[in-house]
């Protein structure tokens, strides 16, 4: 357990919509009651000028009503949209892929559902963006904390709403992820698949976008004293598979995940009743009960460094543990210091 990788928990799409009628158009000199008053410019006397149109001239000019036929249409469209979005459910007329992705709930459903927290709750600022490629596979390795695992979430959300391509992030979950009823079902619909080295493969060959935090639960299970100091990266299973694949390794770094859930102690006895690799006692939780499981409102910054090419590599670098430990390193130490640099410009944890 204590090498597991990563626990995950993963544009609106509108189909359709209403077609707008043009307005109805009332007979020439008709009124209705409430209109404004027409009052029509008076007409020279002849010989006096020349004689000019009736122009209507109103007293108060009002603007056409368009920002609220805007607003109803949009509506409109979202309730359609909405509507062909539950037929298709009942229909069975969606794909899902053989890792069990399902990419129309994941956009309509999965990602809304995820996107408050993450833009009214956690304020995620997110740079260097540019750094992910706009289409080929790419593997993200990214810092693990907070004591529960939303920062593969926040990440998943920084990825397709900040990106030109608009592009999925496809995370390599833990075991355990995968023994958890509701959870586990959810991964799956959103794309993440077990932490191992043959579906990372798959993924990377299909051109996907790959995340894996390889602190596993070292990383977000470790105690509030020690946050912000990566643990040992497992094996480097990581370079070996873009190795493979000849994909570029893109370091993140997450700043702000580490206080949501100040984590002072672990019940070890209880972690392992429950069969948990750890059970976190933060200054909330468990002495509040649900309520100190709401994380603090901190403010998150994620950055994507530059990426470490592999496409140079000869196909036999992937078995060289001396190339894969160096690379790996360079990872690590890459990802280390932009933490460090991110926390020296933090102003406050919580603005």
């Amino acid at each position: 357990m204590a090498d597991a990788k990563v626990i995950p928990f993963d544009d609106d799409r509108t189909r359709g919509g209403a077609v707008q009628r043009p307005p109805r158009r009332r007979a020439a000199g008709s009124r209705r009651k409430g209109d404004p008053v027409v009052v029509r410019e008076v007409q020279p006397l002849p010989g006096r000028g020349p004689a000019q149109d009736d122009v209507p001239v109103t007293r108060e000019e009002q603007p056409p009503q368009q920002p609220q036929e805007g607003l109803g249409g949009g509506l409109e469209r979202r309730i359609a949209g909405g509507l062909a979005f539950l037929r298709r459910r009942l229909t069975g007329d969606y794909e899902i892929d053989d890792f069990g992705y399902d990419a129309e709930l994941t956009d309509q459903v999965l990602m809304s559902l995820i996107r408050p927290l993450y833009e009214k709750y956690f304020r995620v600022d997110v740079k260097g963006i540019e750094n992910i490629p706009s289409e080929g596979g790419a593997l993200i390795v990214a810092n693990h904390s907070g004591t529960l695992p939303l920062d593969g979430l926040m990440m998943q959300v920084a990825v397709h709403d900040n990106h030109p391509a608009g592009r999925h992030l496809r995370l390599l979950a833990a075991d355990l992820v995968f023994m958890l009823p509701v959870v586990n079902e959810l991964a799956r619909k959103a794309g993440h698949t077990l932490a191992c080295a043959e579906d990372a493969e798959r993924l990377l060959e299909r051109g996907e976008l790959v995340g894996v935090m390889p602190e596993g639960f070292k990383g977000i299970g470790k105690p509030f004293s020690e946050r912000y100091k990566l643990q040992r990266f497992g094996r480097g299973g990581f370079v070996s598979t873009a190795l493979r694949q000849g994909t570029p390794i893109i370091p993140c770094s997450i700043v702000g995940a580490e206080e949501i859930y100040p984590m002072i102690g672990n019940a070890k006895t209880l972690a392992r009743l429950l069969g948990f690799p750890y059970f976190p006692i933060t200054p909330t939780f468990p002495w509040l009960g649900p309520l100190g499981a709401v994380p603090l409102p901190t403010k998150w910054t994620i950055q994507f460094g530059e990426p470490i090419l592999t496409d140079g590599y000869p196909p036999e670098a992937a078995e060289d543990p001396m190339l894969m430990f160096n690379l790996t390193d360079q990872v690590r130490e890459q990802i280390q210091h932009t933490l460090y640099k991110l926390l020296v410009q933090r102003r406050s944890v919580f603005f």
